[in-house]
């Protein structure tokens, strides 16, 4: 068995924190696959024996990013009509929608932002299956919902999520596939994947030497890579404050690519299936532009770019490879963060629980 061994810092150095907790996702995920499955799948099969019409998705921030993940999955592995809720709809303009037979699906590390809780209280008021899928089974939203799961994290002390992310996201991918009756068997690989991903840092220190200067990102990706990207936009916004842009690879070609040049970087996360054959056509274009191409991806897909990091996706099952995406972007965010003389660990203006109502 791999072991992680992403360096942590010591003392009061910055980034510790972060350091440590992104270290810890090969031991999460293993404990999901072996503690949370029999609640995952008890949750799902009580689900599914209701028969839910359509399902709603309702997150913010990170866990926003891993219920779009939800949507990809709910919709191409079990065809289910899914949405990404407006929560002002419910808790600024009052609005009630008949909810009846629908499930709805709530995703927070915390559990304690007001209006989650306001909106899915709404919903199990307005007749729907409600569900949260959080790090905290004492939280005020497992309190409302009808259902939870625990995404068995542990506690998260640094202000930007790393394990609960990907926790969330395995998480959802088994409530997904055991709500299809399937066993979640392509997720098995993924702990010792994920360490093997953490002991590669010095790969992405020397991307983030390459991009420490940069003054914007574009990041792109198409299919069950596109949440990816827009979580690594996230990540690298609220630790180095570089402005970071996430665009589907098919959006970026309608008007955003006019701003492509050769200085600011792209990084595309490439998915091994028909996510990274949609990208092609994107990245052949960015590449004629004479763009500062970073790809994220299978080697046959790096070796054409500017740089780039190989993922290990032989015989990984697409939809699960999005655990393994986010990994080196982590560490991307986190190393530029460092080079840029900042601390990873605490970005200004920014609270672990944001009170949103």
């Amino acid at each position: 068995m791999t072991a992680a061994t992403t360096p942590e810092p010591h003392g009061d150095a910055p980034g510790r924190i972060m350091a440590r907790e992104m270290a810890e996702q090969p031991a999460v995920l293993r404990r999901i696959l072996t503690d949370g499955i029999p609640e995952i799948r008890r949750v799902a099969q009580e689900i599914a024996a209701r028969k839910p019409r359509f399902v709603l998705l309702t997150a913010r921030g990170t866990s926003d990013n891993a219920a779009l993940y939800a949507k990809y999955l709910l919709e191409i592995r079990l065809g289910l009509p899914c949405g990404l809720t407006s929560m002002s709809t419910t808790t600024a303009y009052g609005a009630r929608p008949d909810l009846t037979d629908v499930l709805v699906v709530t995703v927070s590390q915390s559990g304690g932002s007001p209006d989650l809780v306001a909106s899915t209280r709404a919903a199990r008021e307005a007749g729907a299956i409600t569900l949260a899928v959080t790090n905290n089974p004492d939280s005020p939203l497992a309190a409302v919902s009808e259902y939870h799961i625990d995404i068995l994290a542990g506690p998260e002390r640094a202000l930007p999520a790393t394990k609960t992310y990907t926790a969330s996201l395995l998480s959802l991918y088994l409530l997904v596939e055991h709500l299809g009756g399937g066993d979640g068997a392509p997720a098995a690989v993924l702990p010792d994947l994920a360490a093997g991903l953490l002991a590669r840092q010095d790969e992405i220190r020397a991307l983030a030497a390459r991009y420490r200067f940069a003054e914007r990102m574009v990041i792109t990706s198409r299919g069950y890579g596109y949440p990816t990207a827009k979580e690594a936009a996230l990540k690298l916004m609220e630790t180095s404050y570089i402005p970071a842009l996430s665009y589907s690879g098919a959006d970026l070609l309608h008007g955003p690519l006019a701003m492509v040049d050769n200085v600011s970087p792209v990084i595309a996360v490439v998915t091994d299936g028909k996510g990274g054959e949609a990208l092609q056509p994107v990245l052949d274009r960015l590449r004629g532009r004479g763009a500062d191409l970073v790809v994220i991806g299978p080697a046959d897909r790096v070796r054409d770019a500017s740089a780039g990091f190989v993922l290990p996706t032989a015989g990984v099952a697409e939809e699960v490879q999005p655990v393994l995406e986010i990994i080196p972007l982590q560490l991307l965010a986190y190393e530029v963060t460092i080079a840029r003389g900042q601390d990873p660990d605490a970005p200004r203006a920014l609270a672990k629980v944001t009170e949103t109502r």
